[in-house]
């Protein structure tokens, strides 16, 4: 089943019951006063968040949804059974839009539930209409109708630490390094079509699509992927050291953050050269110096078959997002 990160659906809220006309049955009368029940209210749709990244992928298909609506009202004033809701499961980190009223609102809990559609309150019963001059009214009200609209639901993930760099940067084997997450690695250009997350010492790594230049701008598979590093706390930036010239690689994909959301650049950033063992000693130390001159910060060589490396870069990963997360 693909990846779904940003779908619309149809949802509609359940009918009130509608109000219902009786009488009450007294022994030796024909007719006792008026005793129908009020209709049910309509059932609400409801969404609540689940643990599951991929629960979107459940409405590629079934697009359109109903709640139950309300019972009318029965006898002897008894009110009418309310409508069941609609639950809509839905990963914890989505944004969830009424593209009627463009009211917007996010789950960011396992278990949280918000009602985006009310049910519509169960019509009115013969006893309401009873008054000094109409002892025996007629008079019933029928259920209101429920809310319905479409609903868009926008998955942004929720992670400690978002890897990010251009298609081929390493991300995905640093992933699985890191966490044994098991992401799929290749060299093409796309290696990553959707993001991985891992585990790491209980922090959230996500493993965010290949960016591009242009991405920012709708180019390329990152555009959709973006968002999903608006929440992260820290960012780990890598730069392959197969690029030719590290440092516009560096600038090209700062640039493609700051042009999607100004936050982005001041989260804060661990500027990692990949691939590291691909370069001779003096080829590392030139590639090393050109990326901290560019972006002011110290930076990590990184080979995840080099043991010693990775350990050096794991111990400073901790370290950073412990201090940014304040768990020191």
């Amino acid at each position: 089943m693909a990846f779904i990160d940003d779908i619309t659906i149809h949802a509609a809220a359940g009918r009130g019951g509608d109000g219902v006309v009786r009488w009450l049955h007294m022994k030796g009368k024909e007719k006792g006063g008026p005793s129908g029940g009020d209709g049910g209210r309509g059932g609400d749709v409801v969404v609540e968040g689940v643990r599951d990244l991929a629960a979107l992928s459940n409405y590629q298909y079934e697009k359109k949804f109903r709640a139950q609506n309300g019972a009318p009202g029965e006898s002897n004033n008894k009110k009418g059974k309310d409508g069941e809701p609609v639950i809509l499961r839905v990963p914890v980190g989505t944004v969830v839009r009424n593209m009627t009223t463009q009211d917007t609102f996010e789950i960011l809990q396992e278990g949280e539930r918000k009602v985006v559609f009310k049910g519509g309150q169960g019509g009115l019963g013969n006893p309401h209409f009873k008054s000094a001059t109409n002892q025996n009214p007629k008079e019933n009200t029928p259920g209101k109708p429920g809310g319905i609209g479409d609903i868009r639901f926008t998955l942004k993930i929720i992670a400690d630490v978002g890897l990010v760099g251009f298609p081929n940067a390493g991300k995905s084997s640093l992933l699985n390094a890191l966490t044994r997450a098991q992401s799929k690695v290749g060299g093409y250009p796309f290696t990553t079509l959707e993001p991985h997350l891992g585990d790491f010492y209980g922090y959230l790594i996500a493993d965010i699509p290949g960016l591009i230049e242009g991405a920012s701008t709708g180019r390329g598979l990152g555009s959709k992927f973006l968002r999903h590093i608006e929440r992260t706390v820290l960012i780990a930036h890598l730069v392959s050291a197969e690029q030719e010239d590290v440092a516009e690689a560096y600038r090209a994909i700062r640039s493609e953050l700051e042009t999607f959301s100004h936050e982005l650049t001041g989260k804060r950033e661990v500027v990692v050269l990949s691939k590291a063992d691909t370069l001779s000693a003096e080829e590392l130390a030139g590639k090393l110096a050109a990326l901290k001159q560019v972006s002011g910060a110290e930076v990590y060589p990184l080979s995840i078959i080099d043991d010693q490396l990775l350990k050096a870069f794991t111990d400073t990963l901790v370290k950073e997002v412990r201090e940014v997360r304040g768990d020191n």
